[in-house]
């Protein structure tokens, strides 16, 4: 455990090192100010010590009084200056890590947020990141400042009163050992406190999302009843890091009281017995809380920087996660082979050919994929059909390249795919999902991201193709109406017409389709069907198929089953054959 919390520190350190310049200006401008502390200590003993013993007036000691104006101002800027300085630092720090966050995750791609909820990953982006600002801001410089501040006293008591200086010394351990003891219980409940957050905001998220089924489905009660007790588990969760962090502020209080007396105790004796002189005594009574405060500061800021830490724990949780590495050996790098590197031209027709591809996710034990062999034929429509889990989107998967094969090749006109730059690929296809994802903008901003410099003009033909642009131009603000992310202004049909306009705007020679039309009714699925048809002329396409009797027309289907391929054929033939693709269309023609 303790490991595990130094690896963590050390990352954290490591986040700092870009703004370490700010961080230390920030400590130095409270170091500066502790100095400030001791001057003021200083002034005012002797201020005390001429006042009321050596008898002298107000101009006489009003230079020392100017003097303690100006370290209070001093401090007070000080202050400020060093606060500013931290919290700049922490924002950059934050910021940077918000971003490579981002960019971990756009890399993982679907295969990664497909196993975990929205909720939990914008819990651990949002809340998570800025729960670090504690530890970068306040507890990072406070860790300078008790180490500095302490020290340089010592350095000025220990010359005027060594008993006193012994004291000091010997009681400053105790703050920290208190922290650190009820520290390492507290870190334990504040992670369980995020994982209570992450867990709430998941379930909250979901539910939104959901909410209109949960009406149809009359669930709505129950539905209740689990946001409830995730907000009661996150409520316990929260007592339970409060009343640690109030008990431990007591404990360092009373232990920097206690250790404060035990000093005021050991100068008064000694000033009564004549042992010491009064403006050293006022000077070390004076000087002793502030001694004690920087280490009591520490461990205030301990507990608002374990939030940090237990959100740090999951961030990098995320970061840690690599794509699974790929069985097979590592082929040549494109930009070894110029050959192979060279991008295919986007009116060139694609064929696609796999060859015993293996794919198997990390958190599964089966493969997903195991030995896939077939060929998809350029300028046809293929269809993939099988039961849920057998495959099929994993193979869309791979050929979006949002995951890579761990065994086996896949040829785009005989060259391997890998050897193709990601982004030139990507151009050349274009992806229409069941359920597409609206962005919020306007609806003409939404058909645009598939092109972003297409123009205005290409945006309406686009959607003209797609059977959109009638109710586009019928909306009052036409193209520049605003949806949401829910697309709460249209309904399923338009929304689907919306994902193939993005695809007739794009172009792309290849075309992966989740068959849009599969949770339509009947007459808006037909309407549907007619737009999917003109998409597809002239172009490479594989469907994925959940109702089989739209698969009559397909040149080719490829029947999958726990990841291989069992059967494959036209649909004529394969009805002939009466194996598993025609039991399943007897069955109903529904793919689950």
């Amino acid at each position: 455990m303790e490991t595990k919390s130094a690896s963590l520190n050390h990352r954290l350190l490591d986040l700092a090192l870009p703004v370490r310049t700010g961080l230390g200006l920030a400590a130095g401008a409270g170091f500066l100010g502790g100095l400030l502390v001791i001057a003021q200590a200083g002034a005012l003993s002797q201020v005390i010590d001429r006042v009321f013993l050596g008898g002298q007036g107000l101009s006489q000691v009003a230079p020392l009084l100017e003097l303690m104006v100006g370290i209070i101002f001093g401090r007070a800027l000080l202050s400020f200056l060093g606060d500013g300085l931290a919290g700049s630092a922490a924002i950059q720090i934050k910021t940077g890590l918000r971003e490579l966050l981002f960019r971990h995750i756009f890399d993982l791609g679907p295969a990664f947020t497909q196993s975990q909820t929205s909720g939990d990953l914008a819990a651990r982006a949002i809340q998570g990141v800025e729960a670090l600002e504690a530890y970068f801001g306040q507890y990072l410089p406070q860790v300078i400042l008790a180490a500095v501040i302490p020290l340089s006293i010592l350095v000025v008591v220990f010359p005027m009163d060594l008993l006193s200086g012994v004291v000091l010394l010997l009681t400053a351990p105790l703050i920290p050992l208190f922290m650190y003891l009820i520290g390492s219980y507290a870190e334990g409940l504040t992670r369980r406190q995020f994982s209570s957050l992450s867990r709430m905001s998941a379930v909250f998220l979901d539910t939104l999302q959901g909410l209109a089924a949960l009406k149809a489905l009359n669930q709505s009660l129950g539905r209740v009843e689990k946001i409830r007790q995730a907000s009661e588990d996150y409520r316990a969760a929260t007592l339970g890091v409060l009343r640690i962090t109030f008990l431990s502020a007591l404990v360092l209080e009373l232990v920097g009281t206690i250790s404060t007396a035990v000093v005021a105790v050991e100068v008064g004796l000694r000033l009564l017995y004549g042992q010491l002189n009064f403006g050293q005594a006022f000077f070390i009574l004076v000087i002793a809380p502030e001694f004690y405060q920087p280490l009591r500061q520490l461990g205030l800021r301990f507990h608002a920087a374990t939030a940090g830490i237990s959100a740090a724990r999951a961030i990098f949780e995320v970061l840690d996660r690599q794509k699974p590495a790929p069985l097979k050996p590592e082929k040549t790098k494109p930009q070894e082979n110029p050959v192979l590197a060279h991008p295919l031209l986007p009116t060139e027709e694609l064929g696609l050919t796999f060859e015993g591809v293996t794919y198997q996710y990390p958190d599964r034990e089966t493969e997903a994929l195991n030995g896939v062999t077939f060929s998809i034929p350029a300028g046809q429509l293929t269809a993939l059909a099988g039961a849920s889990g057998s495959g099929k989107s994993t193979l869309a998967q791979l050929i979006l390249r949002f995951i890579e094969p761990q065994a086996g090749d896949i040829r785009v006109n005989g060259r391997g795919l890998e050897s193709i730059p990601i982004q030139e690929w990507r151009r050349l296809v274009s992806w229409v999902p069941q359920q597409p994802v609206l962005f919020q903008g306007s609806l003409g901003s939404n058909i645009q991201l598939a092109r972003p410099g297409a123009s205005e003009a290409e945006i309406r033909r686009a959607a003209s193709l797609a059977g959109l642009d009638d109710f586009i131009q019928s909306l009052p603000e036409s193209y520049a109406t605003r949806v949401g992310e829910r697309a709460g202004r249209l309904s399923g049909g338009q929304v689907q017409r919306l994902a193939l306009a993005r695809a007739f705007l794009k172009d792309a020679p290849l075309l992966i389709l989740d068959e849009p039309a599969a949770n339509l009714d009947f007459e808006t699925g037909a309407q549907l069907q007619a737009a999917i048809q003109l998409l597809c002329q002239g172009r490479t396409v594989l469907l994925i198929a959940h109702q089989l009797q739209s698969l009559t027309s397909a040149g080719q289907i490829v029947v999958l089953e726990k990841g291989q391929v069992v059967e494959r054929g036209s649909h004529p033939a394969l009805m002939e054959q009466g194996g598993i693709y025609a039991r399943l269309y007897q069955q109903g023609g529904w793919l689950v």
